[in-house]
């Protein structure tokens, strides 16, 4: 007989992940298959880049908000018409409604946004905010000003030394 540790709370998360998966593709819900948007979230110098992979979804159905430092992603595609001449072996583009929500960190300029859509890829730029940039502070020693370039002032030495 082999002892296992028993661990109820991966049960938990075991059965969490399948829930999340079963919802998302459809097969539970309200009828209506839905699909999340594949992001990748880069920093390019100060500003962060959201990339959004949407092939062969038009731009006129795809929706950005920005709403409390929340950017949502949203739309809906058309399935193609099935053919008539031959039956799918398989079938894994995805069509219906989608959706992708993503809480933006306080550091970033949403109100000069800047969006493009070019080959199935919608990226979102969001620079910097100038007052949240990391600034240079000038050393003061002994109340005077070391400014950069200049040597520190002569420390006097330890009492007793």
């Amino acid at each position: 007989m082999v002892l296992q540790r028993r661990a109820p709370l991966n049960d938990l998360h075991r059965m969490e992940d399948m829930l999340n998966r079963l919802w998302r593709s459809g097969e539970i819900g309200d009828g209506i298959e839905s699909w999340a948007v594949p992001v990748d979230v880069v920093r390019e110098g100060d500003d962060i880049v959201v990339h959004a992979s949407l092939p062969g979804v038009n731009r006129n159905d795809i929706q950005v908000l920005i709403e409390d430092d929340v950017l949502t992603i949203k739309g809906e595609t058309t399935a193609e018409p099935e053919s008539r001449q031959g039956d799918y072996l398989l079938r894994e583009r995805k069509s219906g409604s989608f959706y992708r929500a993503l809480r933006l960190p306080d550091t970033v300029n949403t109100e000069q946004a800047q969006s493009t859509y070019e080959n199935g890829v919608l990226s979102i730029r969001f620079p910097k905010q100038e007052n949240k940039k990391a600034r240079r502070l000038q050393i003061n020693v002994g109340g005077k000003s070391n400014g950069v370039g200049q040597a520190p002032a002569e420390q006097s030495p330890m009492p007793g030394a």
